[in-house]
């Protein structure tokens, strides 16, 4: 543990890459066993929490919102007590669930603040009407997934967000191309790519208040399905 925690952000993910490489199913879970998390800010993001206080959009305040590739749940106590929607969030990762669930257990919520973390694949959701969402909110999970998987990540939010609901992603991070990931290499257009047809894009504008290791590395993108 004590070593793990001395390497630098790039060694850490060196180290992700090689647990996804020994087992793909398994690799997360076993990183965050270890508490080998880089991607862990330790707090929700600013420009997440700028948007839900700006009125900029009209953003849904009845329904329900997810949150895939949650972690240790950080933006999902904001995202529901700010918009009152029952929020999702998910990982793929028991053991990112039950941190989150511990984190969110230590809150003083408002009472109209629901939030529910479950250990779900992200991909086999949509099927049924409990899986429709009036907000998703992706941040890393898109660079999180193999880039042959976009497309797919593009069918689920089209299964999954309602007519007239919003995807809130914010990209990151934006760096020079890699040919290795997580995290993969990314832009903005990657995302209009594998949506398709029926989404209007709403808002998109570099974040006026970013984490410091963020800055000039991210972007906020929110569409609005048709």
């Amino acid at each position: 543990m004590a070593d793990i925690q001395t390497l630098s952000s790039s060694q850490k993910f060196d180290l992700v890459r090689q647990y996804l490489g020994a087992d793909s199913e398994r690799g997360w879970d076993n990183a965050w066993k270890v508490d080998l998390t880089p991607w862990d800010a330790g707090q929700s993001q600013p420009p997440l929490r700028d948007l839900l206080k700006s009125g900029l959009l009209q953003l849904p305040a009845t329904g329900r919102a997810l949150v895939p590739g949650c972690g240790k749940g950080y933006d999902a106590p904001l995202i529901a007590s700010s918009t009152g929607l029952d929020t999702l969030s998910i990982d793929i990762s028991p053991t990112a669930v039950q941190q989150a669930r511990d984190y969110v257990a230590k809150l003083d919520l408002p009472s109209t603040a629901t939030v529910h973390f479950e250990q779900r694949d992200f991909f086999s959701l949509g099927e049924s009407e409990d899986e429709k969402f009036h907000l998703v909110y992706d941040y890393t999970f898109f660079v999180a997934i193999p880039p042959e998987r976009r497309s797919e990540w593009g069918q689920v939010m089209r299964r999954v967000v309602r007519p007239g609901g919003y995807l809130v992603t914010l990209v990151y991070p934006i760096d020079p191309p890699v040919d290795t990931g997580p995290p993969f290499f990314v832009r903005p257009e990657h995302y209009i790519n594998v949506l398709g047809d029926g989404w209007e894009k709403t808002l998109d504008k570099i974040p006026e208040v970013s984490l410091e290791h963020h800055k000039n590395r991210e972007r906020l993108v929110v569409w609005r399905r048709k």
